[in-house]
């Protein structure tokens, strides 16, 4: 059966160079002359004489050498030629050819460019940007990124007291004073000028657009930008009170949307040149970003746990050293988790094969019964724990102490019992991290 490696041919034509060049530009493969579609051995014409054309008609178009066999089967005889993949792209008439499947497909516009850059090693955030110089760059933003990288103690303060050729240097942003397309879209203070669509676009959806705001600037300042906007403006936050301490509760966690935020940021292909679209709407929050998963995924395999494949790992590595992400694939978990530690639903991921589209449901809260904890055979106290560790998950354990008037050193037994039941988890430190619910 014909497959991604295997392809049948009852006769030969130039025509089927393109198939040779597309097993080239993927992972090899075999071309069969002398077969039908079903595999069946046919009678091939003038086969001495094909054998003695087709090495050198492969070498001088493809420019590459091929194992050809006469083979026989059942006393019928076809010609198998075998061909490695390459690792430089090879063209047939000036155009270059790919294997999906069990087809050969031609290569164009940005899946053309984001070929030839895989196989000339490089990225599309590595390419070198003409015109561009670090003297160019935001002193503002590369302060905001030393300052961060230096908080969250991602790196010392030796490594950032540099100056800023060295710095970017390091970070692999500049090379002997060229900028590459990474270091214009962190620290430039208008990367639209040279790459259209690196800013955010927000709005306020019902029946129509209500109202809507733009963000640019250098995509290291996005995040703290967007998010500024988005909970002063766009999100209006549930007040309850525990006591006297005022409760804001918005419809999607801070840390769930900074997170999903910085992913479309790092992973978007700016290549198409719209901007991340944020749609507000009554019921869900939708982050919309133009990237591309990796090979082979599909949405359930971005939900679950992955390797961590940035599509332009420049970019990621510098956000990385910043301290606003993590390095190991646990975006879309820590998502949850926030998600989860004030009762919603996980986030949820549409797919086209070029638009990524990250779903906050804000219609769901989940609810935790008397039921519930009865069946996790918790004593009284660990239930009334656990009851308001689940209507606030910002609480404290002296807070728990003085709301059910016992002792903290009960109140801790309690929330020992509750973790290694795995039922809850802390995040952060006690005075300013907040309870996860796992179950």
């Amino acid at each position: 059966m014909e497959n991604q490696m295997i392809e049948w041919k009852q006769n030969w034509d130039d025509e089927h160079l393109k198939c040779l060049s597309a097993f080239a530009n993927t992972k090899g493969g075999i071309l069969e002359i002398g077969k039908d579609d079903k595999g069946n051995i046919v009678d091939l014409l003038d086969i001495k004489k094909l054998l003695e054309d087709l090495s050198n008609k492969i070498r001088q178009q493809l420019g590459v050498v091929v194992d050809i066999e006469l083979k026989e089967e059942k006393s019928k005889s076809f010609i198998r030629i075998n061909i490695n993949e390459y690792k430089h792209a090879i063209s047939y008439r000036g155009k270059y050819y790919y294997r999906s499947g069990s087809t050969t497909q031609e290569l164009s516009g940005t899946t053309l460019t984001e070929f030839l850059y895989k196989k000339q090693g490089e990225t599309w955030d590595s390419h070198i940007m003409p015109h561009a110089w670090v003297e160019d760059l935001s002193v503002e933003a590369i302060k905001l990124f030393r300052n961060k990288a230096l908080s969250s103690k991602r790196l010392k303060a030796e490594d950032l007291y540099m100056n800023d050729y060295q710095l970017l240097e390091n970070l692999l942003l500049n090379h002997k004073g060229a900028l590459n397309r990474a270091a214009v879209l962190l620290f430039h203070p208008n990367p639209n000028k040279f790459v259209f669509g690196t800013h955010v676009k927000v709005a306020r959806i019902s029946k129509d657009i209500d109202y809507h705001d733009n963000i640019y600037g250098p995509i290291i300042t996005l995040p703290d930008k967007v998010l500024d906007l988005i909970y002063a403006k766009y999100f209006k936050a549930k007040i309850t009170y525990e006591g006297v301490n005022r409760i804001e509760t918005f419809p999607v966690p801070y840390f769930a949307f900074k997170e999903a935020l910085i992913n479309a940021i790092i992973h978007k292909q700016y290549i198409y040149n719209n901007p991340i679209q944020i749609r507000i709407y009554d019921d869900c929050v939708e982050i919309d970003n133009e990237g591309k998963l990796p090979e082979d995924w599909t949405v359930d395999d971005l939900k679950g746990k992955h390797k961590s494949i940035p599509y332009n790992p420049l970019i990621a590595n510098t956000f990385f050293w910043s301290g606003m992400i993590e390095a190991w694939g646990r975006g879309v978990e820590r998502i949850n988790e926030a998600l989860r530690a004030e009762g919603r639903v996980d986030i949820d991921y549409r797919y086209n094969n070029r638009d990524v589209v990250a779903v906050f449901d804000t219609s769901v809260k989940l609810n935790f019964t008397e039921n519930f904890t009865d069946n996790l055979k918790l004593s009284d106290m660990e239930k009334s724990v656990f009851q308001l560790i689940n209507q606030n998950n910002y609480i404290t354990t002296n807070e728990i102490s003085a709301e059910l008037g016992v002792t903290r050193q009960t109140i801790s037994t309690a929330i020992k019992k509750l973790k290694e039941c795995k039922i809850i988890k802390r995040e952060g430190s006690d005075r300013a991290g907040y309870w996860i619910i796992l179950i």
